[in-house]
């Protein structure tokens, strides 16, 4: 069982965060992309639907469970792939899958990530892996391959970012990729102690500033400098030809994130993917599109239940877990909530994310009169 923490929503824990981390490291996670309306129209995509509870059905036992590949969850939820892991937290990314693993519920591992593949792998449950291409297609092929052979059972490809985002808060504070000191940074990192000498001291004592992993010994580059030739993500020129190369390449569930157009997962579908992400990446990518609720129910009508549908982007509530499946969805991905307590409190901050998802999951169930996932249906939202 996770600590309170002083901590009694996400919302407590996302305030946590926000006081020990450094602005930018802050803003670097949280924030969007441009004018920031793709955020706040997800939330607003939530907070549209409501319920039309059901009474006097007998409650006294909720079971909150799922099956997501035919394997069973504790939640019709993952932890969605998120790549700014390692700089909330000392080894961020092993936090969160160990906390994953405890609550029983899948953790996808992000290509973004500061750690090596098979160190977190050593955090055990269940292993998705998240795939970004390489401007060189065969460093992406061969960390597939060693995702394939460390037992990863999903393979998620994110489509939503073809050209890098404009995030113009990044080009201010110095915090992307590569990372640039600036009188800025430079005070707001010496007035947050706690998160210099917890992460970065830690790893300044371990051998030095973090790295991008999984690519070879000689691409690696640390986030202050710029990535080599070859090792910088680059996705414009990706087609369904390069997707179709990858489902014959892949043995395991093969899953398309970044789905918001019907036509789009029905391609998908055809071209024998398990299953597609309704994601506009928590609105860091486009600003415009359309919010991920919104779109989800063309998208579940058009594959008809013949692959798995995950709704990604605002989770922040157990009710807005059933308010997706209720809309369609199979199951969800959570990014930022998850991530919340992980730079509130480490692994122990995960875990109290995540129980208090399943808390608040329960919880409305039971006020819905829904015993089991099986029984949240469209007919009762409002």
């Amino acid at each position: 069982m996770s600590a309170d923490l002083g901590c009694y929503n996400i919302a407590d824990l996302r305030d946590r965060a926000r006081r020990r981390l450094p602005r930018g490291i802050w803003e670097y996670a949280e924030r969007g992309t441009e004018d920031e309306t793709g955020m706040a129209r997800n939330r607003a995509a939530f907070e549209r639907v409501t319920f039309r509870p059901r009474v006097l059905r007998g409650v006294q036992a909720v079971d909150t469970s799922a099956q997501i590949f035919g394997r069973p969850s504790t939640l019709p939820l993952a932890l969605a792939p998120t790549g700014a892991a390692g700089l909330l937290w000392h080894k961020g990314d092993l936090a969160l899958a160990r906390a994953a693993a405890a609550a029983g519920v899948p953790f996808t591992i992000s290509s973004a990530s500061t750690m090596d593949l098979e160190h977190i792998a050593l955090a055990g449950g269940r292993l998705w892996f998240q795939l970004y291409y390489w401007e060189d297609r065969s460093l992406s092929h061969a960390v597939v391959d060693r995702a394939r052979d460390l037992g990863c059972e999903a393979l998620f490809v994110t489509l939503d970012m073809p050209v890098p985002p404009n995030r113009e808060y990044i080009q201010r504070s110095g915090f992307g990729t590569p990372f640039r000191l600036n009188a800025r940074n430079t005070l707001d990192v010496l007035l947050h102690p706690r998160w210099l000498a917890g992460v970065m001291g830690r790893y300044a004592l371990e051998g030095g500033v973090p790295s991008q992993a999984n690519l070879p010994d000689r691409l690696r580059a640390k986030v202050t400098k710029g990535a080599p030739p070859g090792a910088l993500f680059k996705q414009d020129d990706l087609d369904w030809d390069a997707v179709k190369h990858l489902r014959d390449r892949w043995p395991g569930k093969l899953i398309l994130k970044g789905i918001l157009h019907p036509e789009d997962a029905a391609r998908a579908l055809a071209l024998g993917a398990d299953g597609v992400v309704v994601s506009n990446h928590g609105g860091r990518a486009l600003d415009s599109s359309i919010a991920s609720l919104d779109a989800l129910p063309a998208i579940a009508a058009a594959v008809g239940g013949r692959m798995t549908v995950f709704l990604d982007s605002g989770i922040r509530r157990g009710s807005d877990v059933i308010k997706a499946i209720a809309l369609g969805a199979d199951a969800v991905l959570a990014g930022r909530a998850p991530l919340y307590g992980l730079a509130a409190a480490g692994e122990v901050g995960v875990a109290r994310a995540l129980a208090l998802l399943q808390a608040e999951t329960a919880r409305t169930m039971a006020m819905l009169g829904a015993r089991t996932m099986a029984e949240v249906e469209l007919t009762l939202l409002g």
